[in-house]
Formats: C-alpha cells, structure tokens, sequence
C-alpha cells in the first residue's frame, strides 16, 4: 500500500510524544514493506533538516518538508480573536506554501491512504479532496477540546482564562466539524474513539495506540539509586508545566518529610525562565533538556506522571512500563491504560495520595520491583508496535475494499 503521511512538525527527533508516536507508526509500516512518503512542517519549534536525517528513516521513506512559521505574533492574535471563527492555534498551521506542495505530492503519485496526524492537518482535506482518490484517515492523538476545557477549568479567574474560553468553544467546533470530513478515525485509546463519536464521528474507527518495539528497547542490568524520582516531558507544554508545578508545590514537601533522602530528577526541552526558577528548590535536580532520553530514564527510579489536564495518551508513560520503572500518576496522566491500578502502576486522585505512594515505593524496594516487573508484561501484551501496525494495515485494507466495492 501507498501511505501519505501529514504531519504538523518534523517527527525527527522523536524527543516528545507526539513525535514518538508519529515515528514509531511511520518504522512500523516501512517494516511491513509499505510504501511511506512522509510531508513534514517544519516550525520553529520542531526543526529539523531532512536531509540530516539517520540512514535507516531515509532507506525506503520519501521525505519532504515545508517551513510554517507557527510563531505567535500579538497583532494577529487579536485579529483572529475578533474577526475569525477559527481557533488561533489551528490557525497558525494554516499555509499556503505547505498547502501547494501537498497539491504537488499528491499529483505527482497515487495514495492509498492520506494520513492525518493529528486535528491541525484538517484544513489540507479539500486539496487532498481534489487531487486525490485516497481514504483520509485522521489519526486523532488526543481529543483537544477536552484539554482547552481542563485547562480553562483549572485557571483562576482572569483575562486569560476568559481568551482560554473563547479558544476552548472554537476549538469544540474545529473539532466537530473536522469529524465529519474524513473517511476513517484512528483514536490512539478507546476512550477517545467514545468521545470522539459522542461529538459526532460516524466514520468507521480503529483504535491504534502508539506502540513499543520491543525487540529494539535496550533495558540496562544495572539499577538505579532506590532514593531517585524523575520526571520528563516537553516544558514548552502549558499541561505538563501546570502538572510539574503542581507536585512541586502541593506533593515535594510531603514527601520529603517523610523520605528526607529523596532526590526528584527532572529533564525537559525548552523551560521557560519562570519555571527552572520556580524548580529551584530542596532536593531537586534540573537537567533541562538530555541529549538521550533512553539513557535519562534508566539511570533513575520512580517515574511520576503529574497531569492535571491534557487528553490521549502519554507515550512516555508507556516506554517506562516497557522499561520497568514503577510509576505514581495522576488519573488523567495514565487515560488510555486501562485496568493498571495498583497491579502495574500506582494512580493517585489528590496530593495527599500521590506523596503516599511516592513514599511508599521509596520505603519499598521489591513494591518498585514488583510493579516494574507487572508493567513490563502488560507492554509486551498490549502494546508490541508490529501487532499494532498489523491490525491498522488490515483495516486499511478493509475499507479500501468496502470503497471498491461500492463504487
């Protein structure tokens, strides 16, 4: 088969989740000896040059790439706020360059499937409509109003909050209007692909979590201070600032008074100022960003996973499991891992219990290494990229089937 990947930054290097989750999807169908063409923004966020890419992504995967300038500009903010009915963080993917080198690839060769990852790809389905007798498929990575409504939830009364608001109704309306304009859903968790009906799906839906290659993950012998807690993400994401602070703030402390020895490690890209100050406390190591984040995650414990808002799945939470780390986590945190409580991680509703459980795995070597042990098993069950890719490819081929057939 013939895959056109779109995706709304370079997936290289694979360095937070959405771009994991992208890249591991684009190896597993190469693998499979599909045909994979990928059309990549590049932004000032997410940069990268293709031509740098490692031989083994360039063997058997056309690439090619566009810059988009997504930066935020003041003035056009504010005219999108008052004269626009699209959400300004969609709106800013929006590209007439990007738009008219889509049109070319599409011309240029034949596509089975026209891949979408993820909602701000939306406004490129008329080209794709035009140019192209391929199923679009969007590949849903979240459900992003249900993030704009937590986060507008959470934040106390204020300008922001207000503008916070307005984006989360537009945004409830991209959204919706964006289901009813492509073939087939591919929601990372069942309970996305629920909600994502509720709000008005009625294409055919496959749910397709982002995967592990097993065979590949390189799990060190050596263990880790039993003392270490750590934390990694992207920290230019308004969700996982929101979730660090909050344990700094409200769960550190508790648990230091009981654990005095503990030691919370934290790694992430692009920090503003604000937050590596308000880090700077007892205990606390701030790494930035790590040139390998494999080699980060082995050389400490216990894994938290502070999310208050956010929606989908976190694809660093599933590398620790297939890593045997144990792990604390906020409900929300671990949404898409269904029935793990207690056997395979640990998932607090409040800080008081969070710093429970904190603690509790730091007083308790074989709970860490049980817990571990429980999470590894649960990956290679459920989440093996190569079964995952398996069952997309032959529902793929499925629908593709049912179109002929109609026609």
């Amino acid at each position: 088969m013939n895959f056109l990947i779109l995706t709304n930054k370079m997936p290289y290097p694979p360095n937070d989740g959405g771009c994991i989750g992208t890249l591991v999807m684009i190896n597993g169908l190469k693998k499979l000896g599909h045909n994979v063409t990928v059309f990549a923004m590049n932004t000032h966020k997410h940069n990268f040059n293709i031509e740098n890419l490692p031989q083994e992504l360039k063997e058997n995967i056309e690439w090619y790439s566009c810059y988009v300038d997504t930066s935020i500009n003041p003035p056009e903010m504010l005219y999108n706020l008052l004269f626009s009915n699209i959400p300004y963080n969609a709106k800013r993917f929006i590209s007439k360059t990007y738009k008219s080198k889509l049109i070319d690839i599409l011309k240029k060769k034949t596509f089975d499937i026209v891949h979408l990852e993820g909602l701000y790809l939306y406004p490129y389905i008329s080209s794709i409509r035009k140019n192209s007798e391929a199923l679009i498929a969007f590949r849903a990575h979240n459900v992003e109003q249900e993030i704009w409504k937590r986060t507008v939830r959470n934040q106390s009364p204020s300008i922001k909050r207000v503008y916070n608001r307005i984006l989360s109704l537009r945004m409830q309306r991209f959204e919706k209007k964006s289901l009813k304009n492509v073939d087939l859903l591919v929601p990372l968790t069942e309970r996305d692909g629920y909600i994502l009906d509720f709000l008005g799906n009625r294409s055919p839906v496959h749910v397709a979590p982002i995967g592990i290659d097993i065979e590949e993950l390189k799990v060190s012998n050596t263990q880790p201070p039993h003392n270490t807690v750590y934390y990694i993400g992207a920290l230019d994401w308004t969700p996982n600032q929101e979730g660090l602070l909050w344990f700094v703030e409200k769960v550190w402390g508790l648990v230091l008074k009981e654990y005095p020895e503990a030691q919370f490690h934290i790694a992430g890209r692009n920090a503003p100022a604000s937050l590596k100050h308000k880090l700077n406390r007892k205990n606390i190591i701030f790494h930035g960003s790590v040139e390998n984040a494999h080699d980060f995650v082995q050389q400490y414990n216990i894994m938290i996973t502070p999310l208050l808002t956010g929606s989908g799945m976190r694809v660093k939470l599933i590398e620790a499991m297939a890593f045997r780390k144990p792990i604390v986590s906020t409900y929300i945190g671990a949404e898409g891992i269904v029935n793990v409580n207690e056997t395979y991680m640990y998932l607090a509703h409040n800080e008081t219990e969070f710093a429970n459980y904190v603690i509790d795995l730091l007083k308790n070597p074989n709970k860490c290494k049980l817990l571990g042990e429980n999470a590894r098993n649960y990956i290679e069950k459920n989440f093996d990229n190569s079964t995952i890719i398996n069952g997309l490819v032959e529902f793929y081929k499925q629908q593709i089937r049912k179109q002929k057939n109609n026609d």
